[in-house]
């Protein structure tokens, strides 16, 4: 699997994902700014990875700094919140940061160089974390698939959004190795198509047998019995079990209720938020409407016309079969099994 951030020779490097399918490309980021911009124009994305590159970003931050000891937190503190402004929705990226913040507070007494060393230790812990919890989630959620299973999902839950295997994607690929996948329908995931340019490429790198949709197929091809199964990803859980993902999530989430299709969420517990009651607490991030006006730069309406462009939407707990976590498969009702395994994390 291709490798989506590293921290080399003070550069915070990451994989360009908004060039694939098309170039495989490296981008180096040598400031805090520089990771801020990656994150925000989605060179980066996913919940996992976004946290992560903070982290690295972060760690940056103190390496670089070069102020008195008096101006630390000032710096320290600029940066984080510089890089807690780039997205608003997914709750692993102020997860991460508070984790930094911790360890700060914690190591600073000890001098700007050793803050700055534990800190990057910090940031590449979590990475390797976060590959041991995809690997976990894909484990327990394989378990509940059958064999030939015809499997939808959204966006790009993948080894391109965490730090390595992925997450809904993870659970695809442990299937796939007991030879459960008959097939992967990979809705296109409109405006920024990180269905058709990340997913159906990462699973075709990986020999998974997938076929791609537009988003406005997914409740036909449900219809004609060819789906055993809706697993996604997350970008924040709240107490309840209500998730936010990608917009078309909750669309999926209702079609595959009306066909009676079990419905799997898949993500870290550092996704679950339990300071939020419900959905509705979620902060829903609006992006550009030049992302639905265009598609590789070309117009694809009138250029004035007004849109309106979430990047998410809430699929309510009550349409969800089992959240798949690496505690293990929690289902309904969510409030307290979220709380015991978050509190146990």
């Amino acid at each position: 699997m291709i490798e989506t951030v590293r921290f080399d020779n003070d550069a915070v490097v990451v994989l360009d994902q908004s060039k694939l399918p098309g170039e495989v490309h490296f981008h180096r980021c040598h400031t805090p700014e520089e990771v801020a911009q990656a994150i925000r124009s989605m060179k980066v994305r996913g919940a996992p990875l976004i946290g992560v590159v903070a982290a690295f970003g972060l760690a940056l931050s103190m390496l670089r700094y070069q102020g008195p000891v008096s101006g630390m937190d000032t710096y320290f503190e600029y940066n984080r919140d510089l890089l807690a402004s780039t997205r608003p929705t997914a709750v692993n990226l102020f997860w991460a940061l508070k984790r930094m913040e911790k360890l700060y507070r914690y190591e600073k007494r000890a001098g700007l160089q050793q803050v700055a060393s534990r800190l990057l230790e910090e940031a590449q812990c979590m990475y390797e974390e976060d590959i041991a919890v995809n690997r976990a989630i894909g484990a327990n959620g394989e378990a509940l698939l059958a064999a030939d299973s015809r499997i939808m999902t959204i966006c790009n839950a993948g080894h391109l959004a965490t730090c390595g295997y992925g997450t809904a994607l993870g659970v695809i690929r442990a299937a796939c190795a007991r030879n459960k996948v008959n097939m992967v329908w990979a809705c296109e995931t409109r405006p920024v198509l990180q269905g058709a340019r990340l997913t159906v490429w990462e699973l075709m790198q990986d020999n998974i047998p997938v076929t791609l949709i537009t988003d406005n197929m997914a409740g036909y091809t449900m219809k004609l019995g060819k789906v055993d199964a809706v697993i996604v990803g997350a970008d924040r859980i709240a107490a309840n079990g209500d998730t936010a993902n990608k917009i078309g999530t909750f669309s999926l989430a209702v079609l595959a209720k009306y066909h009676k299709i079990p419905f799997y969420v898949a993500a870290p517990l550092s996704t679950v938020d339990i300071s939020l009651p419900d959905g509705e607490a979620i902060t829903i991030e609006e992006r550009s409407q030049d992302e639905v006006r265009c598609c590789a730069a070309t117009y694809l309406t009138v250029p004035e016309v007004e849109v309106f462009n979430p990047a998410f939407d809430l699929t309510p707990h009550n349409l969800i079969s089992g959240i798949i976590t690496e505690g293990g498969v929690i289902k309904a009702p969510f409030a307290e099994e979220l709380q015991r395994l978050k509190e146990g994390r």
